[in-house]
């Protein structure tokens, strides 16, 4: 039996799908950090932890609060226990712990870079952080009371010294709500395993952003964005309804598919439709992802 070619039309539905804008620097969009913020710098060495930070106010993070956090030198904050561990895994994990990692890798601050971070319950951050939440999630009327900013600023890989890679994650709660932002400058690409998004325990909710898999593309990090400003992930993680109902994205895709099955049949087009979701996702499309059938043509082998 011949294999038979068919074109498949396909629109993925993608809920918050990056938007990469070719050639455009990412503004400057990172929160007040460093001395001049009056952080917390962490010890400066490789696959160093930070110290305990027992947390001003409780942080909800899918369903669980948390009173205390770590900020890990390779790019992850953990909760219950520190972490050193330098090698990514891609998620989801299927793991035992909760994790955000706006850039997890391995990371070596002994030569250059500075890791720090800092606490706010009042003052102008508070303010920013409240319009920020507004923008990205409208109609919720939030108003922040607790901030934690965390940076690595221009650190190294390890195996790369001398590269300069800068980005942050920016913990924000209020009432019962919880969000995360990630923000990214200028980010070296590696040959090291990363990862970037998050994590919960059993993968039960779950987040990569598309191609941070990939060390080539860390340099495209501070031009991707799910809220239309480049170099800025927003998420909320609370666990409540409506998670992360940002716009949704629809895309149209022609391709080509050679089968021995009789794609128009629906139970094999179902099946294939299947597996090129389970791949999408692989490859750090969320898992929100659905594929939506249009149209299949036979053509000649």
């Amino acid at each position: 039996m011949s294999p038979v070619s068919c074109y498949l039309l396909v629109f993925i539905s993608v809920l918050s799908l990056s938007r990469v804008t070719e050639g455009q620097t990412a503004p400057v969009i990172f929160y007040p950090f460093g001395s001049v913020a009056g952080d917390t710098v962490n010890i400066s060495t490789e696959d160093e932890i930070s110290q305990l930070i027992d947390l001003w106010s409780p942080f909800v993070f899918f369903g669980r609060a948390y009173n205390r956090t770590y900020v890990n030198s390779n790019g992850d904050l953990t909760f219950n226990q520190p972490s050193s561990e330098y090698i990514s895994q891609p998620f989801p994990i299927n793991g035992s712990k909760d994790i955000i990692a706006p850039l997890w890798t391995d990371i070596d601050v002994s030569v250059n870079g500075i890791i720090s971070y800092q606490q706010y319950s009042t003052g102008s951050v508070l303010t920013r952080a409240t319009q920020d939440i507004n923008q990205y999630f409208p109609g919720l009327n939030f108003m922040a009371i607790w901030v934690l900013v965390a940076t690595w600023d221009r650190v190294a890989y390890h195996y790369h010294s001398g590269t300069e890679t800068s980005f942050q994650v920016v913990l924000i709660s209020g009432s019962d709500l919880s969000f995360i932002l990630m923000n990214y400058g200028d980010c070296a690409a590696t040959h090291n395993i990363v990862q970037a998004g998050y994590d919960t325990i059993n993968s039960m909710a779950y987040f990569a952003i598309p191609g941070s898999n990939n060390g080539n593309f860390m340099p495209n990090l501070k031009n991707s964005t799910n809220v239309n400003v480049p170099g800025r992930w927003a998420f909320r993680v609370d666990g409540g309804t409506h998670q992360n109902s940002l716009q949704e994205n629809v895309i149209g895709i022609q391709m080509r598919v050679t089968s021995f099955s009789d794609l128009r049949d629906s139970a094999n087009i179902e099946t294939v439709i299947e597996k090129l979701q389970q791949e999408l996702i692989k490859y750090g499309l969320p898992n929100s992802v659905k594929l939506n059938l249009r149209r299949v043509q036979k053509t000649q082998p």
